[in-house]
């Protein structure tokens, strides 16, 4: 598959979702008592939140986003609809009209899925491939990532690691956390308890978990073809995929229910509207 590119698993989420009250301006963003330095700092998960916002705001300015009636949302919506909501964290999904092999998750619950993941998974691979990324929301993994994403942006401004000034945010700063948040690295463990979740997820809710290593074979294949220089780059911190399969497996197998699994007709387009059929009117006569 040509220009698809696997950047799985790149901005993730806690719990402590914050209350957006107001309208956020795309100037200077202040961010209440977060402290840029380097070292010893505290970034709260509502701080994470906020910050993640911002960014996540900022990246849907800049990116074509399906619309309510596009074929892409009415099928994420068909799916997560009903799992908008976990302990202490809300969610809220939207489609990236972009080529690229992506989803993410971030502090402030938002979980954006780009068109050319939903082009090559089915259903059932798509609940195990976000899941996976609800999984980091759940599992509380996003304040270390979004603490790197923002003392790397403050290396890179050169602000002293002692610094306990409080900071804001332009326009030109938050991209560089953003892109800070995609270089941001989770541990082996992170991801594989991650996967463990998405599991878990789609046992408890009845979907077919064989989907996961599905899921999983076909991020392998992709590794293998022409991305694969991009792919070893992006996916450095990333257990390897075949591992991940072969993992899924496992546990499936373990619960006494694997199953080859094939995959299903993908389709990203709305359904076709019924032709209303027209009632034959007779006279009597008379």
């Amino acid at each position: 598959m040509k220009n698809k590119f696997i950047v799985l698993g790149i901005l993730f989420a806690s719990f402590g979702v914050c209350q957006m009250n107001a309208q956020i301006n795309l100037g200077e963003k202040a961010i209440g008592a977060l402290q840029k330095g380097v070292t010893s700092f505290t970034l709260t998960n509502a701080d994470a939140a906020k910050l993640s916002k911002e960014a996540v705001d900022k990246m849907d300015a800049e990116h074509e986003v399906a619309g309510p009636n596009d074929g892409y949302t009415l099928r994420l919506n068909r799916l997560f609809g009903k799992h908008t909501a976990g302990e202490g964290y809300t969610l809220n999904y939207k489609v990236y009209k972009l080529k690229e092999v992506n989803a993410f998750a971030t502090a402030d619950g938002s979980v954006r899925v780009y068109s050319g993941l939903m082009d090559i998974m089915d259903d059932n691979e798509l609940l195990a491939v976000i899941g996976h990324e609800i999984g980091h929301v759940a599992n509380n993994d996003s304040r270390d990532a979004m603490r790197a994403a923002y003392q790397k942006e403050a290396l890179i401004d050169g602000v002293s690691s002692q610094s306990a000034t409080v900071s804001t945010v332009t326009d030109s700063q938050l991209g560089k956390i953003g892109s800070a948040m995609i270089d941001s690295k989770h541990s082996r463990k992170q991801e594989a308890e991650a996967d463990l979740f998405s599991y878990d997820f789609m046992k408890k809710n009845g979907y077919n978990v064989n989907a996961e290593e599905s899921a999983f074979r076909i991020l392998a294949k992709m590794s293998e073809g022409t991305e694969a220089s991009f792919l070893d780059k992006m996916m450095s911190s990333h257990p390897d995929s075949k591992q991940r399969a072969e993992d899924a497996k496992k546990r499936a197998e373990k619960d006494g229910v694997y199953k080859a699994y094939v995959q299903q007709k993908i389709v990203n387009t709305v359904p076709a509207a019924k032709a209303k059929t027209k009632k034959k009117t007779t006279t009597k006569k008379k």
